[in-house]
């Protein structure tokens, strides 16, 4: 399945997300994370993802007459969209794309929210907005900074007194080139 497909349908990225982390989970796991999307939407949008290879099953168990699955992310699993994928997306999909991104963040943080046990301030809990005036090749060194000091935070399995916890990033240009107060267009 390719990263704009599962990108563009919003219960899909949801589910993707769910696995985020190595995680391994259950129908039944993702029903009781994703309570908002109806059971039938959610055991066809996995069987979609495992069709398309983004999910594998790892265990199989007897329940009641019926084989419960799980599964987990495919070690290939599409979870992000590539320069080669965007440049096929129209503007339509890009801007349906970064809703559906957004929209998952709203419910993440309203799944949080809702919790018995929030503090804000234990948990880290944060969000912030940092403009930063770079050029294409200081924006190119700031992604492979973060990459790099997110990459070995990624490996950790899960473990006693450690929480799965959710990092997005967007980054973006706030201004075209040419409405820089005081600078000429860049030429390259």
């Amino acid at each position: 399945m390719r990263p704009t497909e599962i990108l563009l349908h919003p219960v899909r990225l949801q589910v993707v997300h769910a696995f985020l982390g190595g995680r391994s989970l259950t129908t039944a796991d993702l029903r009781r994370e994703l309570p908002e999307v109806p059971a039938a939407t959610l055991y066809r949008q996995v069987a979609a993802l495992v069709a398309g290879g983004v999910l594998e099953t790892v265990a199989e168990r007897p329940v009641r007459g019926a084989v419960e699955r799980t599964y987990r992310l495919a070690a290939d699993a599409p979870v992000a969209v590539g320069s080669e994928d965007a440049q096929g997306m129209s503007r339509r999909d890009h801007e349906q794309a970064f809703l559906t991104f957004a929209l998952g963040l709203v419910a993440d943080h309203d799944r949080y929210v809702a919790g018995e046990d929030v503090d804000l301030a234990r948990d880290q809990v944060g969000y912030r907005r940092a403009a930063l005036h770079l050029s294409d090749e200081e924006t190119a060194r700031l992604v492979a900074d973060l990459r790099a000091v997110v990459a070995p935070y990624r490996e950790l399995p899960p473990a006693q007194g450690r929480r799965r916890r959710i990092l997005a990033t967007v980054l973006l240009p706030a201004d075209p080139p040419e409405t820089v107060s005081g600078c000429p267009p860049s030429s390259g």
